[in-house]
């Protein structure tokens, strides 16, 4: 400690045990790895997971041991504008469905399904997230696409953020996202003026 300000270290989250709310953190640099209770986190929104990098001061416990406090995710910062960003942008998108509805732009059936679909997501979302933490069977990913790619990105976005699932794995967002860009492009083309010719067509013709 200089004067008033308390040193900080940083270190790795090992040996987490969610159901019991503690782990360890192994500090970086080497040394003794250092307790920490779920409650010596700032962010209370936030579920610790192994190798979450973190910075934290240290105490002295009842016990006369050492353990960590006042512990940051030191990714929180980035985590958190990006998170925000995606949320505004799912709530924007059923905003816009939600008025062409209004305005008989949308038929009402298709901004139902993609409400049903992500409501679906935010569920299979949370049980894989269960089954992850138990070792359980999990859901194939290739379901959680398709659940997006009708729909129910906006609930699955919302879903990732939550329950922090499947945010961090490139290969799946990548997939993701092209799942995002289907759905919206397929949107487009439905409130186009030639999806209504070629349906029309297509109606007319059988």
């Amino acid at each position: 400690m200089l004067g008033n300000r308390v040193m900080r270290y940083q270190g790795r989250v090992t040996s987490w045990k969610d159901e019991q709310g503690f782990g360890f953190i192994t500090p970086h640099g080497g040394g003794n790895q250092m307790f920490v209770h779920i409650t010596a986190f700032t962010n209370r929104y936030r579920r610790p997971m192994n190798n979450d990098i973190v910075t934290y001061t240290v105490k002295k416990a009842a016990n006369g041991k050492l353990q960590a406090e006042h512990v940051k995710y030191i990714d929180d910062a980035v985590r958190s504008k990006d998170g925000t960003f995606l949320l505004l942008f799912a709530i924007v998108f059923l905003a816009c469905m939600a008025t062409a509805v209004f305005l008989s732009k949308l038929q009402p059936l298709i901004f139902y399904l993609y409400i049903a679909a992500s409501l679906l997501s935010l569920i299979v979302y949370q049980r894989d997230k269960s089954a992850a933490k138990r070792n359980l069977r999990r859901t194939p990913e290739i379901t959680l696409h398709i659940l997006a790619l009708i729909g129910g990105w906006p609930g699955a976005i919302l879903a990732q953020r939550w329950f922090r699932h499947k945010s961090k794995k490139l290969s799946f967002q990548l997939l993701f996202w092209m799942t995002i860009t289907l759905n919206c492009a397929a949107l487009a083309w439905l409130l186009s003026p030639g999806s209504t010719t070629a349906l029309s067509f297509l109606a007319s013709s059988q």
